[in-house]
C-alpha cells in the first residue's frame, strides 16, 4: 500500500514537470523555426536571382537590391524591434513577425515588377526583424539556467545554417520544375506551421517598468540603416560616391547622437554603458565578424561555381551541403562544449580554423576536383558552429533575463551588419579585382584585341553570355573570377585571424563575465496571455 502510494505520489509530480518539458521543447521548435524562415528567405532569394531577372527584365542595380531590401530593413529595425517585444509582449511580436512574413512571401510571390518585388521584400524585412531578437529573447526568458540557456541559444543559432542550406535546395528544385514566383511560398508555408507551434505553446514575457524610447528608436533604425545603404550602395557606384559618403556622414552623426540619448534615458533601448565591458563589446565584434566570414565564404564560393565552374544552383546547392550540415551540427555540440570550456576556447580555435580553411579554398582553382574540395567545406563548417552560435550565446548570457530583448536587439543587430559587410564588402571587392585583372587575363588567353572591349562591357553589366563565348574568353573570364574570389577569401582569413586574437585576449570565460547582472524578468504564463 505504501508502494502503491509513492508511486503515485511520483507520477502526480512528474505530469507537471513533463508538461513543462514539453512546452519548453516546443517553445524551442517555434522559435527555430522562425529564424530558419529569415535565413531561408536570403538563399532562396539570391539562387532566383538569374531567373527574375531574365523574366522581368531587371537591369544589375535594381537587380542588387531585391535581396537587399530585405537586408536592410532587417538590420534597421532589429534593435527596435526588440524594445517593442520588451513593452508589448515578445510572443506577440514574434508572431506579428511571423505574420508579416507570411504576406511579404504571398507579396513576392505575386510580384509582376521588380519594383513590386522589392517592396514585397520590404514588408518581409520588417517581419524578420520582429521575429530574430524576439524569438531569442524568448528562450532567454524560457529557459533561465544560464548553462541550459547556452545550449538552446546554440540550438536557434544552428537553425540559421538550416535555412541558409534549404535556401538554395528549395529553390534550384521549385526553379526547375516551376517559376521563381514559387521560390517564395515555401517560406509562407513554414510561416503558418510555426504559428501552429508558438500560439499555443510559447509563453508571453515582457519587461516590466520599461517605456518606448522613441528618440532612440529613430536614431538607432537611421544609423544603422544608413549604415547598411552605405555598404550595399557603396559596392554597386563606389564607397565614395556621393549618396554613399552622405550615408557615412548620416551613420558618424547618428552614432553620436544615439549614444548620447541613451546615456540621458531613464529606460534606454540600448544601455550603451554595457559596451564599457571590455569583453562584451569582443563579442558584439566576433559575432560581427562571424556572420561577415559564415556569409562571405558562402557568396564567393556561390560566385566560384556560378562563374567558373558554371554550375546551376541546384549542383551548387548540393556542393555546399557539407558546410551547412556539419555546421549545424557544430553548433548544436557546441552548447555542451561551451558548459565544460567556457567561452574563450571555441571562439578563439574556431576561428583559427575558419580562418586555416578559408585559405586552403582560396587555393582551389577551376580544374580542382571536389575531392580536394568538399573536406574545407566540412572542416569551414565546423569551425564556423564553434563561432556563430557561441559568439550569440556569450552575448545573451551575459545580462541577465530582464534584459534579453536588449541583448538579442544588439547581437541581432551586429549579426545583421555583419553579413551585410559580407555581401557587400567582400562582392565590391570581387567585382574591383574582376575589372582590374580582366584585360590581363584577356591578354594572357590570346583573345582578339577587337573582342575585348565587348567582354568587359558583358561582364561589367553582369550578363557574361559565357556560352556565345570562344574558349579563351571563357578561360580569361573565369581567370579573372577566381582572381576576385581568392582575394576575397584572403581578406576573409585576415579578418577571422584578428578575430580570434581578439577572443584570446579580451573574452573573459565565464558567461557572467561578459557583462553586468541584472534583475530576474518577469514572464506571464500561458493561461495570461
Amino acid at each position: 500500500m505504501t508502494t502503491d502510494r509513492r508511486r503515485s505520489g511520483r507520477r502526480a509530480g512528474a505530469g507537471p514537470e513533463e508538461a513543462a518539458r514539453r512546452r519548453e521543447a516546443l517553445t524551442l521548435m517555434a522559435m527555430c523555426l522562425g529564424v530558419m524562415m529569415t535565413f531561408l528567405l536570403v538563399t532562396a532569394t539570391i539562387s532566383a536571382l538569374s531567373a527574375i531577372q531574365d523574366d522581368l527584365r531587371v537591369g544589375p542595380g535594381a537587380l542588387v537590391w531585391i535581396p537587399s531590401a530585405y537586408t536592410l530593413v532587417v538590420a534597421s529595425l532589429v534593435l527596435s524591434a526588440g524594445t517593442l517585444g520588451n513593452l508589448w509582449g515578445r510572443k506577440r511580436m514574434f508572431c506579428v513577425g511571423v505574420v508579416v512574413m507570411i504576406g511579404g512571401g504571398l507579396l513576392a510571390a505575386s510580384a509582376g515588377t521588380s519594383a513590386m518585388l522589392i517592396a514585397a521584400q520590404l514588408v518581409s524585412g520588417v517581419g524578420g526583424a520582429l521575429i530574430l531578437p524576439n524569438s531569442l529573447a524568448i528562450l532567454g526568458a524560457t529557459f533561465t539556467d544560464p548553462h541550459r540557456r547556452t545550449e538552446v541559444i546554440t540550438v536557434w543559432a544552428a537553425s540559421s545554417g538550416i535555412g541558409l542550406a534549404i535556401g538554395p535546395l528549395l529553390a534550384g528544385v521549385l526553379l526547375d520544375r516551376s517559376g521563381w514566383p514559387a521560390v517564395f511560398v515555401p517560406n509562407a508555408v513554414l510561416g503558418v506551421i510555426t504559428l501552429l507551434v508558438a500560439v499555443p505553446f510559447a509563453s508571453e514575457s515582457l519587461a516590466l517598468g520599461g517605456r518606448l524610447d522613441i528618440p532612440g528608436a529613430l536614431l538607432g533604425t537611421v544609423t544603422i540603416a544608413g549604415l547598411v545603404y552605405g555598404l550595399i550602395q557603396g559596392g554597386q557606384d563606389g564607397y565614395t560616391a556621393a549618396p554613399v559618403i552622405t550615408a557615412w556622414i548620416v551613420t558618424v552623426v547618428g552614432v553620436v547622437a544615439f549614444a548620447a540619448v541613451e546615456l540621458r534615458v531613464a529606460a534606454p533601448m540600448l544601455d550603451v554603458r554595457l559596451f564599457a565591458s571590455r569583453s562584451f563589446s569582443a563579442v558584439m565584434v566576433i559575432a560581427m565578424v562571424a556572420l561577415f566570414g559564415f556569409t562571405g565564404v558562402a557568396v564567393l564560393v556561390v560566385m566560384f561555381y556560378n562563374n567558373v565552374q558554371h554550375l546551376n544552383a541546384l549542383d551548387t546547392s548540393w556542393r555546399m551541403l557539407p558546410l551547412f550540415g556539419v555546421y549545424v551540427v557544430s553548433a548544436y555540440l557546441t552548447g555542451r562544449i561551451i558548459r565544460r570550456t567556457g567561452f574563450k576556447a571555441p571562439l578563439a580555435v574556431g576561428l583559427l580554423l575558419c580562418a586555416l580553411a578559408v585559405l586552403g579554398l582560396a587555393t582551389v582553382g577551376s580544374d580542382t576536383p571536389y575531392t580536394r574540395v568538399w573536406p574545407l567545406f566540412v572542416l569551414f563548417g565546423a569551425a564556423s558552429g564553434l563561432v556563430v552560435a557561441p559568439s550569440t550565446a556569450a552575448a545573451l548570457v551575459s545580462v541577465a533575463p530582464e534584459r534579453a530583448g536588449m541583448a538579442s536587439g544588439a547581437v541581432n543587430t551586429a549579426r545583421q551588419v555583419g553579413a551585410v559587410m559580407g555581401t557587400a564588402l567582400l562582392g565590391s571587392l570581387l567585382a574591383a579585382r574582376v575589372t582590374a585583372d580582366l584585360p590581363h587575363q584577356l591578354a594572357v588567353h590570346g583573345v582578339p584585341v577587337g573582342a575585348r572591349a565587348h567582354v568587359e562591357e558583358a561582364v561589367a553589366s553582369g550578363s557574361t553570355g559565357v556560352q556565345s563565348l570562344s574558349g579563351e574568353g571563357r578561360a580569361a573570364i573565369e581567370g579573372a573570377f577566381t582572381s576576385g574570389i581568392h582575394t576575397g577569401l584572403a581578406v576573409t582569413a585576415a579578418v577571422l585571424l584578428a578575430a580570434a586574437v581578439l577572443a584570446l585576449t579580451a573574452v573573459k570565460n565565464r558567461p557572467h563575465q561578459n557583462g553586468t547582472p541584472m534583475p530576474t524578468p518577469t514572464t506571464i504564463t500561458p493561461a495570461a496571455s
